[in-house]
């Protein structure tokens, strides 16, 4: 937000000369989405191209953002708006709210990014007891007129006077049974009198005031609502769900209103340039007759597919079409569009890039750069790395028994089992227990954010692909079948009925496939993804049956291996997972964690070790201790052949090699009091307790344990080099390097770097073999990165250890922090992401950033990489790769994200908006 918290500062910025808070849609184009907001700034853009666009304007985010801050709206607006409100009855040739033929607008948000449902829109404003008499003549039709009175109520008690939803819709529910009718549009004209009635007393109950009838009062509240809803609960949520910043504000969009709900001639729908499930080109979309915007969003009523539009209204469905193909080659992307039919007029209410699934985004990528709409470095921006993630988790196996009992529309892909629930509650609930769940609506709403964010995918009974849970639910790329019409969800008896009667209770297994609409009874096993296949090696995208999406995936990991700097290398610490690293692209180890092969049988040599007496105890461990060693380093070299691999010397916390003090009490206390022999334990509790540490991850560890443990590193890097000796005997290729890990000084690295370079001359004399190994450090003290210029002097290369580096820097325990407040600190906002997943740049990455600046100032050609499993993280690679490192390294499954990241980081195309 603006630094400017002061009222009286906040006030004067409104009054400054030159200083512009409203727009005329003439006025602005698709580039102002900061000022403009997306809405605002297509609306402009689709009126500059000529399209049928209702006349209206927009007040600006910054508007927003002085009355977020002061409380107040800048001093110029009002007048600002009333000269743009103007302006526009002039262009209309009638007023807002007049009696005889009146004016109406909409009042929608519209921040720089979609938020779809997240804010608040309010219909029909200028309408009041006089007005509608005056809309009904004009439009004659009464039963119009009264309905479209009924929503400005409905819309405005909930959204401005804060009047509890549900009230109207039980309402409208009543009035519907005393008619013995099931949809709203069977409703006469004097049932909808005594509708509004109804609506006006619940606004005047609860909202302690009546509904306002006069017409500027109503715009001006619905504004003030609008900027308000921007710190909604479930606008922050989402915000902090999709990571968009706090700070943008939401611009305001009042727009002359144009009607669907004018009879069977009219309707409103949403239209996609390309299918945003699939990619696949042709007619996506829903339209439905007589009715208003919100409703097709909304889901409330059912929809038909946008293909019968052709048969219902040929000339606005041909228009349509045309439009539809202006737009896409114009933004050069898929566009998602709402549109309104008055009387067979067509008008345009809306476009922007649509949302559309991971599957999706692929496709339509490489299908532009075929179509020469883009090229490859934009086609980089159009796809991401946690999209590539989606489309590596398993999908349901085909030949698995199962049993079917309902199928809806497709809307978002994936595989999703869980307990069915049946409100956000219990939905956030269970899942903080543990347990999965499946969220299950007749349809979602913007209240249920939180639910779905919590479920594994959600099932609703009605709407489309269009609905509000489609549009989130792709959005935030979870599995979502929407329109399931023979499941009956009654949510006040949390069930579900199937067809055949059965009935599913809350707390019952469901599957639901999010890529064929199918909904299945119980837990449906999972088979792995084409795409993981592909990245096995186990599918070919040139074969005759590969996959068409593995084939667009294919073409844009290929686009990123060109594009990128950065190398990217893999977390493994044996040759299986080297190699499984190595079919996922990975372009060596960054990190061979050598105390993970101490665990399991060889855990007790560790423990003799380090329990150690006597020199000739010490030596024994290590003389057992070297071969094994030295097998799992030639078996490593092996796989990763021609390729570096960094091995870290051991870093265990002490106490993973200890005995437990608490179990080895016991057993002493119980040998004691029956008098059985007990030495040997008594020996080594009291060596435990001796060693005992109360925070064993800042203890005796890392380069400490080397020092402190004569021959510990020595017999580590004799191993390696004795192995890199025989690959290279062997012909092999071995490139090994050996990282120091804990290094808070440079006279640590000195001494353990003197002691390795005289055993690897010992090796290189007595096998006649020249070896190369490369000595660096793990950077992941804060110390180790403000001394990063010393410490270059003894080192040939930096690894950013940012696991350990995020834990020093905060002061957080990881395993204790994430589980006691981590939830409430990113519920607060103090975090927008954890620090562990996203590296936190302002101060970790700042630290690495001078670490590395430093580093190579001392030492030109320092190798700089990260290994923490930031290294596979989206947005920290584009960090990494800002700051000169040279490589990045994760765990094997996670190397396609940094690879195709890394790409995304070197291409200096525009599209950087595009979510």
């Amino acid at each position: 937000m603006s630094e400017n918290k002061d009222p009286q500062v906040a006030e004067q910025a409104g009054s400054v000369e030159g200083v512009k808070f409203v727009y005329d849609f003439t006025e602005g184009n698709k580039d102002l989405k900061d000022l403009l907001g997306g809405k605002g700034a297509n609306l402009a853009e689709m009126t500059n191209l000529g399209l049928p666009v209702p006349p209206g304007f927009t007040i600006t985010t910054e508007a927003c953002k002085v009355y977020l801050d002061s409380g107040e709206e800048p001093a110029a607006l009002r007048d600002e708006v009333s000269a743009h409100l103007e302006a526009l009855e002039q262009r209309m040739g009638k007023k807002l709210g007049q009696t005889d033929d009146p004016l109406l607008v909409s009042v929608r948000s519209g921040a720089k990014f979609s938020m779809p449902g997240m804010m608040d829109t309010v219909l029909n404003i200028g309408l009041s007891d006089k007005s509608v008499q005056g809309l009904a003549k004009q439009a004659g039709d009464e039963r119009f007129a009264w309905d479209s009175y009924r929503r400005l109520i409905q819309m405005f008690g909930k959204t401005v006077l804060g009047v509890d939803g549900d009230l109207f819709e039980e309402a409208l529910e009543k009035a519907k049974e005393a008619k013995k009718v099931t949809v709203d549009t069977e409703l006469e004209a004097a049932d909808l009198k005594k509708l509004v009635t109804a609506f006006k007393k619940i606004v005047k109950k609860e909202a302690g005031r009546d509904f306002p009838q006069d017409p500027r009062e109503q715009m001006d509240l619905a504004i003030k609502a609008v900027f308000d809803s921007w710190n909604g609960d479930r606008a922050k949520l989402y915000r902090r769900q999709e990571r968009i910043p706090h700070d943008l504000g939401t611009a305001v969009n009042v727009c002359s209103m144009v009607f669907g709900n004018l009879g069977p001639d009219s309707g409103t729908g949403v239209a996609f340039t390309r299918d945003p499930a699939s990619g696949h080109q042709g007619v996506y979309g829903d339209y439905l007759q007589n009715a208003q915007g919100e409703d097709v969003v909304a889901g409330i009523r059912n929809t038909v597919p946008l293909a019968e539009l052709e048969s219902i209204d040929k000339k606005s469905y041909d228009q349509l079409m045309q439009i539809m193909e202006t737009l896409e080659n114009h933004y050069k992307d898929l566009c998602d569009i709402e549109f309104t039919i008055e009387r067979g007029r067509l008008w345009m209410l809306q476009t922007r890039v649509g949302k559309r699934t991971a599957g999706a985004a692929f496709r339509i990528a490489t299908q532009l750069v075929d179509q020469g709409l883009i090229d490859e470095a934009e086609a980089l921006q159009r796809v991401t790395g946690a999209q590539l993630a989606q489309l590596m988790f398993p999908r349901f196996d085909e030949k698995a028994k199962v049993e079917q009992v309902g199928r809806g529309i497709a809307a978002s892909p994936g595989a999703a089992v869980g307990k069915a629930v049946f409100d956000s509650y219990t939905a956030v609930k269970w899942s903080r227990s543990g347990e999965k769940v499946i969220l299950i609506r007749r349809e979602t709403n913007p209240d249920d954010l939180d639910g779905m964010i919590a479920a594994e995918g959600i099932l609703t009974s009605r709407g489309g692909k269009t609905s509000h849970a489609a549009v989130v639910a792709r959005g935030m790329g979870k599995t979502c079948v929407c329109g399931a019409e023979e499941l009956e969800v009654d949510t006040k008896r949390r069930r579900m009925t199937v067809p055949g009667g059965h009935v599913v209770e809350e707390g019952d297994l469901i599957s639901i496939d999010g890529s064929t609409g199918k909904v299945y009874l119980g837990e449906v096993p999972v088979v792995p993804s084409p795409v993981v296949e592909y990245f096995e090696g186990r599918m070919h995208p040139g074969a005759d049956d590969a996959d068409e999406l593995v084939q667009a995936v294919h073409r844009i990991m290929a686009f990123a291996d060109r594009k990128r700097r950065l190398r990217v290398r893999a977390n493994a610490d044996n040759a299986e997972d080297a190699l499984r690293a190595r079919r996922f692209g990975a372009q060596g180890i960054g990190l061979c964690r050598t105390e993970h092969m101490f665990l399991g049988d060889r855990r007790e040599l560790v423990e003799r070790l380090i329990l150690a007496d006597t020199e000739d105890e010490r030596e024994g461990a290590l003389a057992q201790l070297l071969p094994l060693q030295k097998k799992d380093f030639v078996e490593l070299f092996s796989a990763m052949d021609g390729l570096p691999v960094t091995v870290r010397l051991l870093d265990p916390p002490l106490h993973e090699f200890l005995p437990d003090i608490t179990e080895l009490s016991v057993r002493v206390a119980l040998a004691e009091s029956r008098q059985e022999p007990h030495e040997n334990e008594l020996r080594l509790l009291q060596a435990v307790h001796r060693l005992h540490e109360q925070n064993p991850m800042l203890g005796l560890r890392g380069v400490r344990l080397g020092l402190v443990i004569p021959g510990l590193f020595t017999m580590q890097v004799r191993a390696i080099a004795e192995a890199a000796a025989e690959r290279k005997a062997a012909k092999g290729d071995p490139r090994a390097e050996i990282m120091i890990p804990l290094v808070g000084t440079v006279q640590e690295l000195e001494i353990v770097r003197e002691e390795a370079d005289q055993v690897i001359a010992e090796v290189q004399e007595a096998t006649g073999t020249e070896l190369k190994l490369a000595i660096g450090t793990m950077i992941e003290l804060p110390r180790a990165a403000l001394t990063a210029g010393q410490i270059a002097e003894a080192a040939e290369f930096f690894s950013f250890g940012t696991n350990d580096l995020t834990q020093t820097v905060w002061g957080f325990s990881r395993d204790d922090v994430e589980a006691s407040f981590f939830t409430a600190y990113l519920e607060k906002g103090i975090f927008g992401v954890s620090p562990f997943e996203t590296i936190d740049k302002d101060g970790v990455g700042s630290l690495v950033a001078a670490a590395a600046k430093a580093g190579r100032a001392t030492r030109p050609d320092l190798k700089l990489g990260v290994c923490g499993e930031h290294g596979g993280d989206p947005e920290s690679v584009h960090f990494f790769h800002e700051v000169g490192l040279d490589y990045v390294s994760c765990s094997p499954f996670r190397i396609p994200v940094a690879r195709l990241e890394a790409g995304r980081a070197a291409s200096t195309s525009a599209g950087s908006d595009h979510r």
